[in-house]
Formats: C-alpha cells, structure tokens, sequence
C-alpha cells in the first residue's frame, strides 16, 4: 500500500507538500525537513518520525494542532526515496542516490552504466520504462506520481 493511502489529508496540504521547497536529510530518528520557502529555512526545520514505512509524526505546531497530517509528513511520503532509504536498515545496502540499489562497485563492471539498478525495491517495472497511467505501481487514483508528471502521462490534480 503506497504511504499516501494511510495518510489523511487535505488537497491544499497536498499541492505544498508537492511545491514548496523542501530539502531532505536523513537522521537516525527519521527525516529532517527544512522548508527553503521561507525567508529564514532554518526556523522552518522539523523531524519527522517514520514508522513502517509511514510518515507518523512531526514536530511542526500543524501536525500537533491538526487531526490530518501535516505538509511535511505529505511531503516525505510522496518521495519514495527516501522511504526506501530509511527501510535500509543493513548498513552494508547502500541506497543509489536515485532510490535505486547499488548491485556492484563501479569498477567491479566492464561499465559504470552497470553498476546500479533503476528500479525501486518492491517494484518489478524500471525507472526508464514507460508505463500506461493504470500500470503505474506509484500513482494513486487522485494522485499522480512525479515520474508520470514529469513525463507527461499525468497531470496534477486541481
């Protein structure tokens, strides 16, 4: 089940969650979020714990304030990614920057082109591949992926 179908959540929440500037660093409590959109990033930062695979808490006045779950949470669990490289809890399974799996060391393959597979873990399609919309592992009924936005086949929702 994708993360965003245990989330409950407004669309105004979605669309910031999708365009505001937030940068990502993993800790090992969860993921950091820091909203670059704000004049001063560092007093926008906030920790949000994950818990199986789901983004649960946040430290922001919004997700303590409010029933449904705030920008920040929204915002992490639509960047796979990043869910995906907190699931590594083997520290000797490196995560590709892309979210794919490092399947060998550069040098250890005639190319470098070999040494990482573009495909997310529990997804069978690669990354370069072209799905229709209904084969789309990653989108929702009313929420595109942003591989689908990105190449077109989706739009995001009003």
């Amino acid at each position: 089940m994708h993360p965003l179908e245990q989330l409950e959540f407004p669309s105004r929440v979605a669309k910031r969650a999708q365009y505001e500037a937030f940068e990502f660093t993993l800790s090992s409590n969860g993921v950091v979020v820091r909203n670059g959109s704000h004049a001063n990033p560092a007093e926008h930062e906030y920790l949000v714990t994950v818990e199986d695979s789901v983004p649960a808490i946040c430290e922001c006045p919004a997700d303590k304030q409010y029933d449904s779950a705030c920008k920040h949470r929204v915002a992490v669990a639509i960047r796979r990614p990043l869910l995906d490289a907190i699931a590594v809890t083997d520290e000797s399974q490196p995560v590709a920057a892309d979210g794919g799996q490092v399947t060998s060391s550069v040098g250890e393959s005639d190319t470098e082109n070999d040494s990482v597979t573009n495909t997310r873990p529990g997804s069978s399609q690669s990354a370069l591949a072209s799905p229709d919309d209904e084969d789309c592992p990653e989108c929702l009924d009313d929420f595109p992926c942003w591989e689908c936005v990105r190449t077109g086949r989706r739009d995001l929702p009003e």
